[in-house]
């Protein structure tokens, strides 16, 4: 059972789990669940997505219930006009904050702009050595993008030298492997955690917030970050 965060009976968000496609894909043929099924089938009602999150970021996850609310609310994501902020575990210790403008190329290899602004959290630091370094050091961090490009925070930590833990595409292969070896762990820490926007039709201001996924709370306590 997915878990709703929020509905009426015009929006339904969801707290999707880390591993879970949006929709069916090309790029991801051996996947037999979907968010989009799923949540349809368990409420019994149509929904579409309003936007999209990768395979293995879990967090909040936003459907509308009718084509007139999927476009509105489209058109807030596109504008920029909602607020997103994510929570993720990144490699070494960060600023304590960041604004990070490094446009990013579109897949026929146009340059977009592209904005990401993030604070850090918290710091950790582990008793086990990682290649020349005796510890292994890490950071949780907020982030805030203001654009919504594909891949973009995963981009940008990687540009900074900080890749998100789990990241096969942009992060760090080493990494990535000692957490499998050591922790058994083969997810991507990122997780959208929170969502603000105006209500096409109500007009309310709607604030959803998202817990965090037993895999990450797994990470969050081996990596001993304070709750």
């Amino acid at each position: 059972m997915l878990e709703i965060v929020y509905q009426d009976e015009y929006l339904i968000a969801i707290n999707k789990p880390h591993g879970l496609l949006v929709h069916r894909s090309k790029i991801a043929n051996d996947a037999t669940e979907f968010a989009l099924q799923l949540l349809r089938d368990q409420i019994g009602q149509h929904v579409n997505p309003v936007h999209r999150l990768d395979r293995k970021t879990s967090g909040l996850l936003l459907f509308a219930f009718t084509k007139e609310v999927e476009i509105e609310m489209q058109k807030q994501f596109q504008e920029g006009l909602v607020e997103k902020k994510y929570l993720a575990i990144l490699r070494g210790y960060t600023p304590d904050q960041l604004d990070i403008n490094y446009p990013l190329k579109k897949e026929n290899g146009t340059l977009q702009e592209a904005f990401t602004s993030f604070i850090t959290l918290q710091r950790a630091e582990i008793e086990i050595p990682f290649g020349k370094h005796p510890t292994s050091r890490y950071s949780l961090v907020e982030a805030s993008p203001t654009t919504g490009r594909m891949h973009q925070l995963r981009k940008h930590f990687a540009h900074i030298l900080h890749p998100i833990i789990g990241d096969r595409k942009h992060g760090c292969n080493k990494q990535n492997g000692f957490f499998a070896k050591q922790f058994e762990m083969t997810t991507m820490l990122l997780h959208a955690s929170e969502l603000s926007f105006i209500h096409p039709v109500t007009a309310q201001r709607i604030h959803l917030k998202a817990t965090f996924h037993n895999e990450f709370k797994r990470m969050l306590d081996v990596l001993k970050f304070t709750s």
